[in-house]
């Protein structure tokens, strides 16, 4: 390559800068220096993949400035990126946020939010049917720094009322919990801490979506999501969001959570985004699925009891018409007569839907909770949350119906 000739000319190069760069006459540095071409005359019809980590200033006030918080120019992408904050406005506006923090994972979200809010000698009120990760992480903070947990059953208000104290700080709730699919009464729920000093309620809206809730026009501070499940729906990201009504606790939270480092990687929140396009047909598929078979399954002979909110005889059903618009969600799950046995047998025998642990993909995914996400909970806290020996969940795709009650149906009568 000759050495001595100018490099060719982007088709549209960046503004010039305020002081432009000296001449450039050998390859090694040329090659170093690729134009960013930035678009003239139109625009990117789906957001731009911006999976570099650093970005340049012209003005070292404007760099200095970068620093202050969340909403300045983007300059590293540990404290913000242009296509994780795409990301994070889209579901801000859906939950109807002030603001939301992207994180690696739904665990890296809800350890952002607790390590952020609660400090030692804190109180936290949570339903006993709460996700196993968050139960681990409850526990990992009681015996380390001391906070104390009061688990709630969740179906009554009373029970919050008398749980309450002056060092309470925390009521954490799920719209609906995995895997018994109880619905909270999130209104009356957190009207019983809405009065309460310093104490913010955090809802863990990952089953439910905004599509069936929205936690904050309820009266919740801050919502959780994994974005591996229903909002990217496609099993191949792995991330977690948190909403915040109020954008001082947005900026509390990203102060700590950009130091602790569980940083959405910008492909993922792009793959986030591609998810989000299609969140509401997929959900709406899942949830009609859903239904038909939870009616199906509770006429089997195998079945003792099938858990769908969408069911008239589940506990909440009142509560889900009301909260979640007549919906129930696209995850259900059912007790088996066999026990912890006739689970294993069931998830082994089923070929259409796979047996692993997530859900809210377009394939239909099945697991026992027992042995995998709640295997951190013993026989009394198992219990205590209403998961049986038996019990196993199903987190619907967007199949055909009839494909998967033949599914189902073959692997029911392998159980003897």
């Amino acid at each position: 390559m000759d050495t001595e000739h100018p490099a060719p000319a982007a088709e549209h190069p960046a503004p010039a800068a305020e002081h432009p760069a000296p001449a450039v006459e050998h390859v090694e540095t040329r090659v170093v220096h690729t134009p960013v071409v930035h678009p003239a005359g139109s625009r990117p019809l789906s957001v731009p993949i911006y999976q570099g980590h650093l970005f340049a200033f012209d003005s070292a006030d404007d760099m200095a400035a970068a620093f202050d918080g969340p909403q300045g120019a983007f300059f590293y992408s540990r404290l913000g990126n242009p296509t994780v904050r795409a990301f994070e406005d889209a579901v801000a506006e859906l939950e109807g946020g002030a603001g939301a923090l992207a994180a690696a994972s739904g665990m890296g979200a809800i350890n952002a939010v607790l390590m952020s809010l609660l400090r030692s000698g804190d109180h936290v009120i949570a339903q006993s049917c709460v996700y196993g990760g968050t139960f681990a992480l409850l526990k990992d903070l009681t015996e380390r720094w001391g906070i104390e947990v009061t688990y709630v059953t969740g179906e009554d208000p009373a029970e919050v009322r008398a749980a309450l104290r002056p060092e309470t700080r925390m009521l954490y709730l799920e719209t609906i919990a995995n895997p018994t699919t109880q619905v909270a009464d999130l209104p009356a729920l957190i009207a019983e801490v809405r009065d309460a000093a310093d104490v913010r309620t955090v809802v863990d809206n990952t089953f439910a979506t905004p599509l069936l809730c929205r936690p904050i026009e309820h009266g919740a501070d801050i919502v959780v999501h994994s974005a591996t499940k229903f909002l990217g729906g496609h099993s191949d990201i792995v991330g977690g969001v948190a909403v915040f009504a109020d954008s001082a606790v947005h900026r509390r939270v990203w102060d700590h959570a950009t130091e602790l480092g569980a940083t959405a990687d910008p492909f993922a929140a792009w793959l986030a985004i591609r998810g989000l396009a299609t969140v509401a047909l997929r959900v709406t598929r899942q949830n009609e699925t859903a239904l038909e078979l939870s009616r199906r399954l509770s006429g089997h002979r195998a079945v003792t009891r099938v858990n769908y909110p969408g069911l008239p005889e589940h506990p909440q059903h009142d509560v889900a018409q009301r909260l979640l618009g007549g919906r129930g969600g696209g995850v259900l799950s059912f007790e088996l007569a066999g026990g912890r046995e006739a689970g294993r047998t069931f998830i082994e025998a089923v070929r259409l839907a796979s047996l692993t642990p997530s859900l809210g993909d377009v394939k239909t995914l099945v697991m026992h909770p027992a042995s995998t996400s709640h295997r951190q909970l013993d026989a009394e806290a198992l219990a205590a949350a209403g998961i049986g020996e038996g019990t196993v969940r199903m987190a619907v795709g967007i199949e055909h119906a009839d494909d998967l009650w033949s599914d189902i149906e073959q692997a029911l009568a392998k159980l003897g």
